[in-house]
């Protein structure tokens, strides 16, 4: 399984649609561990445009700080998973946490 976290300057970005990179994270779910991971520039912020252009790099998950409404329909419409309001500011430990069960979220700071 395939997640996507948004990166700037090397932590997890506040603003989903704003973020420099996103880190593909590939984890093995049986075994609750990361088998491979990669950072990639992100395409840039124009509406509808990361929902589809990550659904295309195989991700299943995003998990993020904060994303607006709008976005989150299309990710939902993309059959990809959203998990907002992420406090952890590594994206590598943001994932394991997920998996694991120890994922702190907090309020989505977005509210567009």
């Amino acid at each position: 399984m395939r997640y996507a976290v948004p990166v700037s300057g090397g932590v997890v970005s506040a603003h989903f649609g704003h973020c420099e990179h996103f880190a593909l994270v590939d984890v093995d779910e049986e075994k609750n561990r990361i088998v491979g991971k990669e950072l990639v520039p992100s395409p840039g912020h124009q509406p509808g445009l990361l929902p589809q252009w990550l659904a295309e790099q195989g991700v299943s998950v995003v998990i993020a700080s904060g994303m607006g409404s709008r976005a989150q329909n299309l990710f939902q419409q993309n059959r990809i998973q959203v998990i907002i309001g992420a406090l952890e500011s590594d994206p590598e430990k943001a994932v394991l946490n997920y998996l694991n069960g120890r994922l702190a979220t907090g309020d989505n700071i977005c509210d567009h």
